[in-house]
């Protein structure tokens, strides 16, 4: 057996292997990520005559960004009483993705790093101010954003952070505001200190698994 006939069989079996297929897309976004931040040499002047933009998409307040690593044209983008948006082609157009649910405010998003298509969204703004928009948990989408299913923490109210793990997508740590002017029993705080041990309920945030 020749070389090329050793690599022709082992891609035939990676893409009839659908583990193997997304281990080497992983790898290889990993990859492009350590291109994309090795340092260039980048002219002042040529920085200077850029200009922001408006692309998109139109709404209120944006209140969380998320894209997919090593594909500059994918990226989700969450208003904080809009509803989650997408775009493939670099912001050119967007695309509503969650109008069939009954929440519409976005605090947190984030895309698996180990598989693109698994992408987590936390309800509710969590920016205080004079009105707030609540939410309603935490929703997970595995086909990159078509179809969601609420995954829990339907008390949290406000979702603040999302953090999925590098390499295991079923580990994600979720960081939840909860009531903003009041107690809540449901919220746990994941480090405790002296302020915090008599009154749990109204300090802190949640750490889920």
């Amino acid at each position: 057996m020749t070389p090329r006939q050793a690599l022709v069989i082992i891609a035939a079996i990676c893409a009839a292997n659908p583990i193997l297929a997304q281990q080497r897309q992983a790898a290889q976004r990993q990859l492009a990520t350590r291109a994309q931040v090795q340092p260039t040499d980048i002219d002042p002047a040529n920085l200077g005559a850029m200009r922001y933009r408006y692309i998109g998409p139109v709404g209120n307040r944006v209140s969380a960004v998320s894209g997919v690593v090593g594909d500059p044209n994918v990226y989700y983008a969450g208003a904080a009483s809009g509803g989650i948006w997408k775009t493939t082609d670099g912001g050119i157009n967007w695309q509503p993705i969650f109008d069939d649910h009954e929440v519409s405010s976005i605090g947190a998003l984030a895309v698996a790093r180990s598989n693109p298509n698994i992408v987590w969204a936390g309800t509710g703004e969590p920016h205080i101010r004079s009105h707030v928009s609540l939410g309603n948990g935490v929703y997970k989408s595995t086909d990159a954003g078509r179809t969601w299913r609420r995954m829990g923490l339907e008390e949290s109210g406000r979702v603040a952070r999302i953090a999925i793990h590098p390499t295991n997508p079923d580990i994600v740590f979720i960081a939840v505001q909860g009531h903003s002017y009041g107690p809540q029993r449901q919220r746990r705080p994941s480090i405790t200190s002296p302020n915090c041990r008599a009154v749990a309920h109204n300090c802190g945030f949640t750490a889920s698994r």
